[in-house]
């Protein structure tokens, strides 16, 4: 049984979703940015790289069991899919935007035969069905925030990340559409595929999670050791190891949030806590 997985050949999502795959413990070779599809090392797993919007497609004909895209892309096909793992990057959302030379404060103030410029027609059409506004939808495949300058819409419907493109053009956000981010997705699956899906995904969630942790060592006071494990809860509590010849001395072992590395070091010195030592973790399986 060989699965196959889609994930973008390119874009804002290519380069983190091969980076969780081989963080993961996936071998995708050396060359992985020449070729189109790659038959991971020691498994049972074929990785095919194609365009972000073509994702939902390959899974809803069953030509991969499941992929990794936005969850804008899967909004847009309209197929329904299963959302198996938020996958925390690529966060992005389909906003409305209008020139801020128009003065439109509200989607109630678009004005009904609106040229609308956009690469999600279909999210856009149900959009203004909802709102109850007529519209004409002209499809583009990019650049959607140079078509007002050039006369082909008078407003747009575009993905948005800082906003910062939006006010170069001197556009304004005027509603959200949806929100997305980088999404894994399947189809229906029979059970043994679901099974290895899981453990593929079980990786890359420890890797996600790993990433916000960090590993602390030190040397603390055994006087002191109820104090240290307040300020260093851990996952279940520190680790406690005697220190050879030393009985007024522990070391400690603990997985804490990268957030709260300032914190925890500055209280562990003044418990006199020394030989302080921090370590990056490459995953976390909880």
């Amino acid at each position: 049984m060989t699965l196959r997985m889609a994930i973008p050949n390119k874009g804002r999502l290519n380069e983190r979703t091969v980076e969780l795959l081989m963080k993961s413990g996936l071998d995708l070779g050396e060359d992985w940015g020449r070729r189109l599809y790659i038959s991971v090392k020691n498994q049972d797993l074929e990785v095919v790289f194609v365009r972000a919007q073509d994702v939902p497609e390959l899974i809803n004909t069953g030509a991969v069991d499941f992929g990794i895209t936005g969850w804008d892309q899967v909004a847009e096909s309209g197929y329904k899919m299963q959302k198996l793992l938020d996958l925390e990057f690529g966060y992005c959302r389909l906003s409305v935007a209008v020139p801020e030379n128009l003065g439109m404060r509200s989607p109630s103030e678009i004005p009904d035969g609106c040229k609308v410029a956009t690469s999600f027609p279909k999210l856009t059409k149900s959009y203004f069905e909802r709102i109850g506004k007529k519209v004409k939808i002209i499809q583009v495949s990019g650049a959607a925030e140079i078509m007002p300058y050039m006369g082909v819409s008078d407003i747009i419907v575009d993905l948005v990340s800082s906003g910062s493109t939006l006010k170069m053009n001197r556009l304004t956000e005027l509603d959200v559409i949806v929100k997305s981010q980088a999404v894994a997705i399947c189809g229906k699956l029979e059970a043994e595929k679901k099974e290895a899906v899981t453990d593929i995904l079980d990786s890359i969630r420890s890797v996600i999670e790993a990433e916000k942790k960090i590993y602390l060592m030190a040397d603390v006071p055994v006087k002191n050791l109820k104090a240290v494990e307040r300020a260093c809860p851990g996952i279940e509590g520190p680790t406690i190891m005697n220190i050879a010849g030393r009985d007024d001395m522990v070391a400690i072992h603990v997985v804490i949030d990268k957030s709260d590395v300032f914190d925890s070091v500055n209280k562990l010195k003044k418990l006199g806590g020394k030989g302080i030592l921090i370590l990056p973790i490459d995953r976390l399986v909880a």
